[in-house]
């Protein structure tokens, strides 16, 4: 779909999205098991008592089995020590009945959470972390790719058509977890891309030039009304907590979203980007699952 047939002020519904490709999962976990007699199994490593990991972990541990899923909890004090950690994740790559291994971070200040994502089996990496997978992205293999990018992607690809090729494409923020992997999954795409951040100088200029725009940086409102041109897809993947005059509090995004209407498509915050995580989580473990048993993925 051309830029010119994008319906002006279009929400992109995130939440309903993810809701779909979760039936989709579920529907495809069942037939796998006809056909195999098995499921993907996805374990959850959490180490601590973090309230909001345990909370996130407690929401992958139901969707998970939800969608037909094995759904493995390990639990480790806060004073788990590194060789304990990396037993752990040496066993769980072993394991047949465990496809995809999450380490829930942040882990404690006295882990090594880079060896600790290095140590899992790039196979089974659901979080897209190993280098193993960031290089295949950059080199066009097959990856197992970081979960909020693939969902943005697959945003991007449900508003405008599967050929995104030949429209610039802007992401703000360079992190290995969004920006890196949004960047390659847009080349892929043949998307022509710029990647701005901290230090660039003319960010404003550049947005105002995108067709997509992309912003992962965790800055509320750092977009404004008048960088976005009309007519563009905007992704927010920003999750801010601030404070109203009531001295409540209330989630924002990156992007100042009521200056942003004239966009032709934006997701909002919350119910956009957010709700793709944990369903491309469970797309990643049920490719990891189809790779390792040399099933098409499709």
């Amino acid at each position: 779909m051309g830029m010119d047939r994008i319906a002006a002020g279009a929400i992109i519904d995130g939440k309903q999205f993810a809701a779909g490709l979760l039936e989709d999962i579920t529907a495809r976990v069942a037939k796998l098991k006809d056909a195999t007699g098995e499921v993907p199994g996805l374990a959850v490593v959490l180490v601590g008592a973090d309230p909001a990991s345990a909370v996130y972990v407690g929401s992958k541990h139901r969707q998970t089995i939800a969608a037909g899923m094995n759904s493995f909890k390990h639990e480790l004090p806060a004073d788990a020590t590194q060789d304990q950690l990396m037993a752990l994740i040496d066993r769980l790559n072993v394991d047949p009945a465990v496809h995809g291994i999450l380490v829930q971070l942040p882990l404690p200040a006295h882990l090594d959470a880079n060896a600790v994502i290095q140590e899992i089996n790039p196979d089974k990496d659901v979080d897209g972390f190993h280098i193993s997978n960031a290089g295949r992205l950059a080199t066009g293999q097959p990856a197992l790719v970081p979960c909020t990018p693939l969902g943005c992607l697959m945003l991007l690809k449900d508003r405008l058509g599967a050929n995104l090729s030949g429209l610039h494409a802007v992401v703000v923020g360079k992190s290995n977890i969004v920006g890196k992997p949004m960047a390659q999954l847009l080349l892929a795409e043949n998307c022509t891309v710029t990647v701005a951040h901290s230090r660039t100088k003319n960010t404003p200029d550049l947005c105002r030039a995108a067709d997509i725009l992309i912003v992962a940086v965790g800055r509320p409102g750092l977009v404004r009304g008048d960088w976005i041109k009309p007519g563009a897809v905007v992704i927010d993947v920003g999750i801010n907590r601030v404070e109203t005059p009531e001295g409540k509090s209330r989630i924002v995004g990156d992007v100042a979203f009521e200056e942003a209407r004239h966009a032709g498509a934006i997701t909002p915050v919350p119910g956009g980007v957010g709700p793709m995580t944990i369903a491309c989580l469970l797309s990643n473990t049920l490719t990891a699952f189809c790779r390792q048993h040399s099933i098409s993925v499709d």
